[in-house]
């Protein structure tokens, strides 16, 4: 029987202990098998919520992190994908059932007997729980590890793996493209790359926020315009014009005033609320038709699709790069929005 793996990271102990030094193993490489040496781990909002158990069912210790970017070196037998010294990526899972209708579909976050995810996760198919990407190295199926482009930049191509799915993947699902007027909801880590995405596809970008001081920032990311949701003027002005709406807010919130914006048989789409959203009044839903849909990062087919087309157009996260000992502090200053716009761990620090 193969060696297990010596691997080397940082976790929670408990939920309220801070992360700290963890040693940890890997599985041996099967036959097919890639183990990546992670260069970048991103830090996602998530990541912070399981470790403090705010979702309930954390289990500990637990390495958090799933916007994994490294290099290959080794592959199983039967490993097609990858050779040594390829770029490799991880995002948020590491397996699935493969056998349901959302599988079959390449729609693998949405299968039905659950995906097996990055971290926090108990693991069918290998036992024990799954450790994730604040970690010198992980071992994962080909079928889940993804190209990364090789012109990208790695520490900003770290957040693609999560952030750049989970609002490329509902911007595709509604076509969006070329004649839209599209408004992304919130300008943070998800936020940003909305902008970046929708602009690429070609649509008219309204960067709706209640902070004037992130017009700048979002004109520079690629709005064409700003709409500033706390002036009731500008939002009535605005009202019945947008195809769609990518609502990155990250707890619940009034969504009226959003829907309000939408036409006839538009949508908006919420990716950041994971919690009650509050009552939406029915009358402006029934009259105009409108949708509120949901949406959950990507299948592997499209977060790879993602990924080409980021390396396309040259697109990556905006990122502050921090060591491995500082990733407490940065978690404090993500609950204060205090990042422009993804922490990344460059894990030679580790």
């Amino acid at each position: 029987m193969s060696k297990l793996i010596p691997a080397r990271g940082y976790a929670a102990a408990s939920a309220t202990t801070p992360l700290s030094p963890f040693s940890f193993e890997r599985r041996a490489v099967g036959e097919k098998d890639v183990q990546i040496d992670i260069v970048y781990s991103g830090i996602c909002h998530s990541d912070m919520h399981q470790a403090r158990n705010e979702w309930g069912g954390s289990v500990y210790p637990m390495v958090p992190g799933h916007e994994i970017v490294g290099r290959v070196v080794a592959v199983g037998d039967k490993v097609t994908k990858f050779k040594v010294g390829d770029l490799a990526g991880v995002g948020c899972m590491v397996d699935s059932c493969r056998t349901c209708a959302s599988c079959r579909e390449q729609l693998q976050q949405y299968c039905e007997p659950g995906a097996t995810f990055t971290y926090n996760c108990e693991d069918p198919k290998y036992g024990g729980q799954t450790q994730g990407g604040y970690s010198d190295k992980i071992v994962v199926d080909e079928d889940f590890s993804l190209k990364i482009p090789e012109n990208l930049d790695l520490k900003g191509a770290a957040p693609l793996l999560c952030a750049g799915i989970t609002t490329y993947s509902p911007l595709r699902h509604w076509k969006v493209g070329k004649g839209q007027k599209v408004g992304i909801v919130g300008l943070g880590g998800l936020g940003h790359m909305g902008v970046k995405f929708a602009h690429a596809l070609g649509a008219h970008v309204v960067m709706i926020t209640t902070s004037p001081e992130k017009g700048a920032d979002a004109t520079k990311l690629g709005a064409d315009e700003v709409l500033i949701s706390k002036d009731a003027d500008a939002m009535a002005a605005h009202a019945n014009s947008f195809d769609f709406i990518l609502n990155t807010i990250p707890v619940g919130h009034d969504m009226n005033p959003y829907v309000a914006l939408l036409k006839r048989d538009a949508t908006m789409c919420i990716v950041g609320a994971v919690e009650p959203w509050g009552a939406v009044h029915g009358g402006a839903m029934i009259l105009k038709r409108r949708n509120i849909a949901g949406s959950v990062i990507g299948g592997i087919a499209e977060t790879q699709e993602m990924l080409d087309f980021c390396g396309t157009h040259n697109i990556v996260s905006d990122v502050e790069v921090i060591a491995m000992k500082d990733v407490n502090t940065a978690y404090e200053r993500m609950l204060k929005s205090d990042v422009k716009y993804r922490f990344v761990i460059d894990m030679a620090t580790l």
